[in-house]
Protein backbone atom coordinates (compact mmCIF):
# COMPACT_ATOMS: atom_id res chain seq x y z
CA UNK A 1 0.00 0.00 0.00
CA UNK A 2 1.63 3.11 -1.14
CA UNK A 3 1.26 6.45 1.01
CA UNK A 4 -2.00 8.16 0.41
CA UNK A 5 -0.91 11.14 -1.85
CA UNK A 6 0.50 8.53 -4.04
CA UNK A 7 -2.62 6.77 -3.70
CA UNK A 8 -4.69 10.18 -4.66
CA UNK A 9 -1.92 10.99 -7.71
CA UNK A 10 -2.32 7.44 -8.83
CA UNK A 11 -6.15 7.31 -9.10
CA UNK A 12 -6.08 10.38 -10.76
CA UNK A 13 -3.42 8.96 -13.75
CA UNK A 14 -5.64 6.00 -13.53
CA UNK A 15 -8.71 7.68 -14.28
CA UNK A 16 -7.35 10.08 -16.58
CA UNK A 17 -5.59 6.81 -18.19
CA UNK A 18 -9.59 5.46 -18.07
CA UNK A 19 -11.21 8.47 -20.55
CA UNK A 20 -12.64 9.87 -16.76
CA UNK A 21 -12.61 13.52 -15.86
CA UNK A 22 -12.52 14.04 -12.25
CA UNK A 23 -12.04 16.66 -9.16
CA UNK A 24 -9.01 17.54 -7.02
CA UNK A 25 -9.53 19.03 -3.62
CA UNK A 26 -6.93 20.77 -1.69
CA UNK A 27 -6.85 22.07 1.92
CA UNK A 28 -5.62 25.39 1.21
CA UNK A 29 -5.35 26.64 5.25
CA UNK A 30 -6.82 25.71 8.70
CA UNK A 31 -7.56 27.23 11.60
CA UNK A 32 -8.26 25.40 15.14
CA UNK A 33 -8.66 21.54 15.57
CA UNK A 34 -8.03 20.41 11.84
CA UNK A 35 -7.12 16.49 10.90
CA UNK A 36 -5.21 17.46 7.62
CA UNK A 37 -2.84 19.95 7.11
CA UNK A 38 -2.85 22.42 4.19
CA UNK A 39 -1.85 21.02 0.47
CA UNK A 40 -3.63 17.25 1.57
CA UNK A 41 -5.89 16.22 -1.56
CA UNK A 42 -8.68 14.47 -2.14
CA UNK A 43 -9.32 13.43 -5.65
CA UNK A 44 -13.11 12.35 -6.56
CA UNK A 45 -15.65 11.87 -10.11
CA UNK A 46 -19.27 12.53 -9.62
CA UNK A 47 -20.55 9.44 -9.06
CA UNK A 48 -18.62 9.52 -5.64
CA UNK A 49 -15.70 7.28 -6.37
CA UNK A 50 -13.19 9.23 -4.29
CA UNK A 51 -9.16 8.78 -3.02
CA UNK A 52 -7.89 10.90 -0.28
CA UNK A 53 -8.79 12.88 2.69
CA UNK A 54 -9.96 16.41 3.60
CA UNK A 55 -10.85 16.18 7.19
CA UNK A 56 -12.09 13.31 9.83
CA UNK A 57 -15.01 12.67 7.54
CA UNK A 58 -17.64 15.56 7.86
CA UNK A 59 -16.34 17.39 5.23
CA UNK A 60 -15.46 14.24 2.54
CA UNK A 61 -19.77 13.07 2.91
CA UNK A 62 -20.64 16.41 2.34
CA UNK A 63 -18.68 17.52 -0.58
CA UNK A 64 -19.64 14.25 -2.44
CA UNK A 65 -22.99 14.75 -2.18
CA UNK A 66 -22.76 18.34 -3.46
CA UNK A 67 -20.57 17.03 -6.41
CA UNK A 68 -23.32 14.32 -7.20
CA UNK A 69 -26.17 17.41 -7.05
CA UNK A 70 -23.55 19.40 -9.85
CA UNK A 71 -23.41 21.95 -7.41
CA UNK A 72 -19.02 22.33 -8.58
CA UNK A 73 -19.86 24.04 -11.94
CA UNK A 74 -16.77 25.04 -14.15
CA UNK A 75 -12.98 24.90 -14.17
CA UNK A 76 -12.38 26.08 -10.40
CA UNK A 77 -14.38 26.20 -6.96
CA UNK A 78 -13.27 27.54 -3.37
CA UNK A 79 -15.12 26.47 -0.62
CA UNK A 80 -14.65 27.51 2.94
CA UNK A 81 -16.19 24.27 5.82
CA UNK A 82 -16.88 25.23 9.71
CA UNK A 83 -16.86 29.23 8.70
CA UNK A 84 -18.62 30.81 11.95
CA UNK A 85 -20.90 33.14 9.49
CA UNK A 86 -21.96 30.12 7.58
CA UNK A 87 -22.03 31.68 4.32
CA UNK A 88 -20.03 29.03 2.51
CA UNK A 89 -21.56 25.94 3.41
CA UNK A 90 -24.35 26.48 5.93
CA UNK A 91 -24.64 22.36 5.85
CA UNK A 92 -21.60 21.70 7.93
CA UNK A 93 -20.87 22.49 11.25
CA UNK A 94 -17.18 20.77 11.83
CA UNK A 95 -17.85 19.36 15.82
CA UNK A 96 -13.90 19.62 16.10
CA UNK A 97 -14.36 23.27 15.64
CA UNK A 98 -11.80 24.03 13.16
CA UNK A 99 -11.73 25.66 9.52
CA UNK A 100 -11.18 24.21 6.37
CA UNK A 101 -10.28 26.45 2.90
CA UNK A 102 -10.99 23.50 0.22
CA UNK A 103 -9.70 24.39 -3.63
CA UNK A 104 -12.02 22.57 -5.44
CA UNK A 105 -10.61 21.72 -9.44
CA UNK A 106 -11.92 19.75 -12.36
CA UNK A 107 -9.63 18.14 -14.28
CA UNK A 108 -10.87 16.72 -17.90
CA UNK A 109 -9.21 13.73 -19.49
CA UNK A 110 -6.35 14.62 -21.55
CA UNK A 111 -2.48 14.61 -22.48
CA UNK A 112 -1.79 17.73 -20.46
CA UNK A 113 -3.80 16.39 -17.24
CA UNK A 114 -2.29 13.14 -17.46
CA UNK A 115 1.55 15.09 -17.53
CA UNK A 116 0.34 17.28 -14.82
CA UNK A 117 -0.03 14.45 -12.36
CA UNK A 118 2.55 12.19 -13.75
CA UNK A 119 5.04 15.01 -12.63
CA UNK A 120 3.29 15.04 -8.98
CA UNK A 121 3.77 11.45 -9.34
CA UNK A 122 7.58 12.08 -9.71
CA UNK A 123 8.09 14.14 -7.23
CA UNK A 124 6.25 13.03 -4.06
CA UNK A 125 8.76 9.47 -5.37
CA UNK A 126 11.66 11.44 -4.46
CA UNK A 127 12.91 12.61 -7.95
CA UNK A 128 12.23 16.06 -7.44
CA UNK A 129 10.79 19.14 -5.81
CA UNK A 130 7.97 21.09 -7.72
CA UNK A 131 5.41 23.59 -7.01
CA UNK A 132 2.08 23.78 -8.86
CA UNK A 133 0.77 27.58 -9.99
CA UNK A 134 -2.98 27.65 -10.26
CA UNK A 135 -4.99 30.84 -11.23
CA UNK A 136 -7.78 31.58 -9.35
CA UNK A 137 -9.53 33.50 -11.99
CA UNK A 138 -9.05 30.84 -14.79
CA UNK A 139 -8.24 27.92 -13.09
CA UNK A 140 -5.33 27.33 -15.56
CA UNK A 141 -2.41 25.03 -13.57
CA UNK A 142 0.90 24.26 -14.43
CA UNK A 143 3.45 22.26 -12.29
CA UNK A 144 7.57 23.83 -12.57
CA UNK A 145 10.77 22.79 -10.56
CA UNK A 146 10.91 24.37 -6.58
CA UNK A 147 13.74 24.37 -4.53
CA UNK A 148 12.53 26.67 -2.01
CA UNK A 149 11.72 25.38 1.54
CA UNK A 150 8.54 26.84 3.44
CA UNK A 151 4.83 25.90 3.51
CA UNK A 152 3.10 24.18 1.57
CA UNK A 153 0.38 26.76 0.45
CA UNK A 154 1.02 30.14 -0.04
CA UNK A 155 -1.43 32.49 -2.13
CA UNK A 156 -0.74 36.08 -3.98
CA UNK A 157 -3.75 38.14 -4.08
CA UNK A 158 -2.48 40.67 -6.06
CA UNK A 159 -2.22 38.12 -8.92
CA UNK A 160 -5.19 35.82 -7.39
CA UNK A 161 -2.54 32.91 -8.05
CA UNK A 162 -1.74 29.55 -5.76
CA UNK A 163 1.55 28.32 -5.23
CA UNK A 164 0.82 24.65 -3.66
CA UNK A 165 4.84 22.73 -2.91
CA UNK A 166 4.85 19.01 -3.91
CA UNK A 167 8.19 17.23 -2.92
CA UNK A 168 8.60 13.77 -1.77
CA UNK A 169 7.20 11.81 0.64
CA UNK A 170 8.34 11.17 3.37
CA UNK A 171 10.46 7.92 4.23
CA UNK A 172 11.32 6.45 6.77
CA UNK A 173 13.95 3.19 6.21
CA UNK A 174 14.87 0.76 9.03
CA UNK A 175 18.38 -0.90 8.71
CA UNK A 176 17.88 -4.58 10.64
CA UNK A 177 15.05 -6.24 11.72
CA UNK A 178 14.20 -6.47 15.76
CA UNK A 179 11.04 -5.90 17.97
CA UNK A 180 11.81 -2.41 17.99
CA UNK A 181 12.51 -1.68 14.11
CA UNK A 182 8.67 -3.95 13.51
CA UNK A 183 6.99 -1.27 16.06
CA UNK A 184 8.37 1.50 14.30
CA UNK A 185 7.45 0.24 10.70
CA UNK A 186 4.30 -0.09 12.31
CA UNK A 187 3.71 3.13 13.33
CA UNK A 188 5.61 5.13 10.76
CA UNK A 189 2.68 3.54 7.95
CA UNK A 190 0.08 4.97 9.86
CA UNK A 191 1.39 7.93 10.24
CA UNK A 192 1.44 7.83 6.30
CA UNK A 193 5.53 7.47 5.81
CA UNK A 194 6.75 4.66 2.94
CA UNK A 195 8.52 2.16 4.72
CA UNK A 196 11.20 0.54 3.77
CA UNK A 197 13.27 -2.03 5.70
CA UNK A 198 16.23 -3.93 4.89
CA UNK A 199 17.85 -7.17 6.50
CA UNK A 200 19.52 -9.79 4.83
CA UNK A 201 18.84 -12.26 7.40
CA UNK A 202 16.70 -15.06 6.38
CA UNK A 203 15.35 -15.91 9.81
CA UNK A 204 14.37 -12.49 10.52
CA UNK A 205 12.42 -12.05 7.06
CA UNK A 206 10.62 -14.87 7.14
CA UNK A 207 8.95 -13.53 10.29
CA UNK A 208 8.06 -10.39 8.93
CA UNK A 209 5.02 -9.05 7.36
CA UNK A 210 3.22 -5.61 7.81
CA UNK A 211 0.90 -4.74 5.10
CA UNK A 212 2.18 -1.35 3.05
CA UNK A 213 5.60 -2.23 4.37
CA UNK A 214 8.53 -3.12 1.78
CA UNK A 215 11.13 -5.61 2.81
CA UNK A 216 14.17 -5.73 1.26
CA UNK A 217 16.79 -8.63 2.29
CA UNK A 218 20.29 -7.46 2.02
CA UNK A 219 22.42 -5.22 4.21
CA UNK A 220 20.96 -1.73 4.18
CA UNK A 221 24.27 -0.12 3.36
CA UNK A 222 23.89 -1.70 -0.39
CA UNK A 223 20.71 -0.47 -0.48
CA UNK A 224 21.44 2.86 0.03
CA UNK A 225 24.43 2.98 -1.49
CA UNK A 226 22.34 1.87 -4.84
CA UNK A 227 19.43 4.05 -4.04
CA UNK A 228 20.44 6.49 -2.33
CA UNK A 229 18.13 8.60 0.62
CA UNK A 230 15.99 11.54 -0.45
CA UNK A 231 15.61 14.92 1.99
CA UNK A 232 12.65 13.58 3.52
CA UNK A 233 14.00 10.10 4.59
CA UNK A 234 14.57 9.01 8.33
CA UNK A 235 17.58 6.53 8.96
CA UNK A 236 17.37 3.77 11.82
CA UNK A 237 19.42 1.34 12.76
CA UNK A 238 18.10 -0.79 15.27
CA UNK A 239 19.30 -4.04 15.68
CA UNK A 240 22.61 -3.78 17.96
CA UNK A 241 24.45 -5.47 15.49
CA UNK A 242 27.32 -3.04 14.18
CA UNK A 243 27.61 -5.01 10.55
CA UNK A 244 23.97 -4.00 10.31
CA UNK A 245 23.83 -0.75 12.47
CA UNK A 246 27.31 0.56 11.78
CA UNK A 247 27.82 0.31 8.05
CA UNK A 248 24.02 1.30 7.08
CA UNK A 249 25.17 4.58 9.09
CA UNK A 250 28.51 5.04 7.31
CA UNK A 251 26.05 4.93 3.96
CA UNK A 252 23.43 7.44 5.32
CA UNK A 253 25.47 9.97 6.38
CA UNK A 254 26.54 10.52 2.73
CA UNK A 255 23.16 11.40 1.74
CA UNK A 256 20.23 14.12 2.07
CA UNK A 257 18.51 12.20 4.61
CA UNK A 258 17.12 14.70 7.06
CA UNK A 259 17.22 12.04 10.09
CA UNK A 260 19.83 9.58 10.77
CA UNK A 261 19.74 7.71 14.37
CA UNK A 262 21.30 4.29 16.00
CA UNK A 263 19.55 2.68 19.21
CA UNK A 264 21.92 1.75 22.11
CA UNK A 265 22.33 3.07 25.61
CA UNK A 266 24.56 6.03 26.08
CA UNK A 267 27.85 4.29 26.82
CA UNK A 268 27.17 2.09 23.50
CA UNK A 269 27.06 4.92 21.68
CA UNK A 270 30.30 6.91 22.94
CA UNK A 271 31.83 3.39 21.50
CA UNK A 272 29.89 3.36 18.39
CA UNK A 273 31.01 6.86 18.23
CA UNK A 274 34.98 5.86 18.21
CA UNK A 275 34.17 3.18 16.16
CA UNK A 276 32.97 5.27 13.23
CA UNK A 277 35.85 7.60 13.65
CA UNK A 278 38.44 5.45 13.88
CA UNK A 279 37.33 2.71 11.60
CA UNK A 280 34.33 3.89 9.46
CA UNK A 281 36.32 6.34 8.04
CA UNK A 282 33.72 9.06 8.72
CA UNK A 283 34.61 12.87 10.39
CA UNK A 284 33.68 14.67 13.18
CA UNK A 285 31.00 16.26 11.26
CA UNK A 286 29.24 13.49 10.09
CA UNK A 287 28.73 11.47 13.16
CA UNK A 288 27.57 14.91 14.73
CA UNK A 289 24.61 14.27 11.64
CA UNK A 290 24.18 10.75 13.65
CA UNK A 291 21.64 10.96 17.14
CA UNK A 292 22.85 8.41 19.70
CA UNK A 293 21.21 7.74 21.64
CA UNK A 294 17.83 7.83 19.20
CA UNK A 295 14.94 9.18 20.01
CA UNK A 296 13.21 11.15 23.19
CA UNK A 297 13.71 10.56 26.47
CA UNK A 298 10.38 9.60 27.76
CA UNK A 299 11.43 6.96 30.25
CA UNK A 300 11.10 4.31 27.43
CA UNK A 301 11.75 0.39 27.81
CA UNK A 302 9.36 -1.96 26.05
CA UNK A 303 9.54 -2.55 22.32
CA UNK A 304 7.07 -0.41 21.40
CA UNK A 305 7.90 2.32 23.80
CA UNK A 306 11.09 3.14 22.04
CA UNK A 307 9.89 3.08 18.50
CA UNK A 308 7.37 5.66 20.03
CA UNK A 309 10.25 7.86 21.28
CA UNK A 310 11.87 7.31 17.75
CA UNK A 311 8.97 7.97 15.74
CA UNK A 312 8.04 11.27 17.79
CA UNK A 313 11.66 12.58 17.38
CA UNK A 314 11.60 12.04 13.71
CA UNK A 315 8.16 14.07 13.35
CA UNK A 316 9.78 16.47 15.63
CA UNK A 317 12.85 16.97 13.60
CA UNK A 318 10.66 16.99 10.20
CA UNK A 319 8.46 19.88 11.61
CA UNK A 320 10.91 21.82 12.52
CA UNK A 321 10.23 22.17 16.34
CA UNK A 322 13.38 22.51 18.73
CA UNK A 323 13.75 19.93 21.78
CA UNK A 324 14.32 23.14 23.71
CA UNK A 325 10.38 23.95 22.75
CA UNK A 326 8.69 20.40 24.08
Amino acid sequence: MQPLDIQVVDQAISWCDGGQDFWLCTVLSTFGSSPRAPGSWLVAQASGDHCGSLSGGCVEEDFLERLQEGEFQGRINRIRYGAADGLDNPRVSLPCGGVLDVLIEHWPASASTREHFLALRAALSGQDHVARKVCLKTGEASVEPDRETGQKVMEDETTATLKLRVGPVSRLLIAGLSPVATACASFAHSLGFEVIVCDPRQEEACNFNIPGVTLHQELPSVWIAREGCHGATAVVALTHDPKIDDTALMEAVKTDAFYIGVMGSLRTSEKRRERLLRIGGLNEQQVEQIRMPIGLNIGSKTPAEIALSVMADIVRVRQGIAKDNL
